[in-house]
């Protein structure tokens, strides 16, 4: 087996799938004000247009993780590509509610592989003291996704195009199916497999020859430790990782992120700005979005995940009790909307910088090698079952409550999420994840 592709275009192609993931999360914010009026659907049937790609990434990533570990990372990405590529067209193309519903939870098979797939695919190529700026990629392309189904919404808003704004994701869906085709397999899964000739093969080209036989035993090492399977899950040893990885994952959607995103353009326009103005005004959020995940993944390994995750956690808790709170004094005026849109932007701010990228990153760490694709599925699984929780409730909540104490509410879950990265989290920077797996079995031991 001949590599052929450079070390840039592996991990560019790796973390592609993150932008399919984030293109298609986003795109439903803008669409929803359009298909509501030509679907004629009800404030529960939209609830359920949003939601439903969220039911399909719960079962994706159940699926994807186990499955990785037997077939490998690289063909299960390729599924997930095509079935990008049929979630976007037949969504574009459907006559009835209960249709474009049926391919949103296609579409979410795919994103809930990706969310998988992605993250511990680049995990697993990236040498030790860069792994967590070259694991971040997926939150970058991730955002530069939403920031695109932004931008596609803005410009179809005029004439209220929803299936072009739906049907573009087939694009980047085509580009990562041709692009993994090229990509080399992980050398930890094949190392798994038994096959060492060409882990070490993928393993030279990806570290240019420097500590390969190294890396190599110290996988030798784990895999000779590993039972494998999802019994393992359950070992003693293995349970901190488990509720870490869960934690981070509920903490990352309780605390409001999603309903940014999915919600921004009717959140705006609740607050008294007009469609366009509130498509723009999530343009200015994505691209906020962008330009602190660039940031995130010059920082990630230098400042480590954890002090990351703490300010994040602040400062997200801070922007959202005061803006629950200016909204109590100033209503849904005009001053509240550009108020909610300055706000809401800082949110994002500490959000890009630290929730957002870390949690993917560290889920791909924390979990040994021989179950690292069920641990991810279990991390996956809660954060997008999190997620359908949070957009189905939002509506009613904000019906029931009003914007000012949703805004507050979430905010408590940030207090919250403080004190679990304190009191639960490990350090994993610098650390390979060999290194990571023995100091958990080290603990009980």
């Amino acid at each position: 087996m001949k590599i052929r592709i450079s070390n840039t275009l592996i991990y560019f192609f790796g973390a592609l799938g993150g932008l399919l993931f984030g293109y298609d999360t986003g795109v439903i914010s803008g669409a929803i004000l359009f298909i509501r009026q030509t679907l004629h659907l009800s404030s529960f049937d939209q609830g359920f247009v949003v939601s439903a790609i969220l039911i399909g990434a719960i079962i994706g990533s159940a699926i994807s993780g186990p499955l990785t570990d037997k077939m490998g990372r690289k063909k299960v990405v390729l599924i997930a590509a095509l079935i990008f590529c049929i979630g976007a067209i037949g969504s574009a193309l459907s006559p009835s509610t209960g249709v474009l519903i049926l391919f949103r939870i296609v579409l979410g098979l795919a994103v809930g592989t990706a969310s998988t797939m992605v993250p511990m695919y680049l995990a697993e190529m990236a040498p030790t003291e860069i792994r967590g700026a070259l694991s971040s990629l997926n939150q970058l392309m991730i955002v530069i996704g939403i920031l695109l189904a932004y931008i596609i919404n803005y410009v179809f808003a005029p004439s209220g195009q929803w299936r072009w704004m739906l049907g573009l994701a087939f694009v980047p869906g085509a580009i990562l199916f041709i692009g993994m085709l090229f990509l080399p397999e992980s050398p930890r899964w094949l190392l798994k497999r038994g096959r060492e000739e060409q882990a070490r093969e993928i393993l030279n080209h990806l570290r240019k020859g420097r500590g390969v036989e190294e890396e190599l035993s110290d996988i030798r090492r784990a895999n000779e430790l590993e039972t494998g399977g999802w019994s393992q899950l359950k070992e003693k040893w293995v349970r901190p990782a488990l509720w870490t990885g869960i934690g981070l994952a509920v903490f990352q959607q309780f605390i409001g992120c999603n309903t940014v995103i999915y919600y921004a353009p009717t959140t705006f326009t609740d607050v008294g700005l007009g469609s366009s103005a509130a498509i723009l005004g999530t343009v200015g959020i994505g691209s906020v979005q962008v330009i602190m995940t660039v940031i995130a993944v010059r920082l990630i390994d230098r400042v480590g995940r954890k002090p990351l995750l703490v300010s994040g956690s602040i400062g997200m808790a801070l922007s959202l009790l005061l803006l629950g709170f200016i909204h109590m004094a100033f209503g849904n005026s005009a001053a509240a909307g550009w108020t909610t849109l300055i706000f809401l932007a800082i949110y994002i701010f500490f959000f890009s910088i630290s929730w957002g990228p870390v949690v993917w990153v560290m889920l791909s760490e924390i979990f040994p090698l021989g179950i690292r694709g069920a641990g991810m599925a279990v991390g996956a699984v809660a954060n997008w079952a999190s997620n359908l929780v949070v957009s189905l409730t939002f509506p009613p909540l904000l019906k029931a409550v009003g914007i000012s104490w949703a805004f507050i509410i979430y905010g408590i879950f940030g207090v919250l999420s403080i004190i679990f990265v304190i009191a639960n989290v490990k350090e994993t920077k610098g650390r390979s994840l060999e290194q990571i797996e023995f100091d958990l079995r080290s603990r009980i031991s």
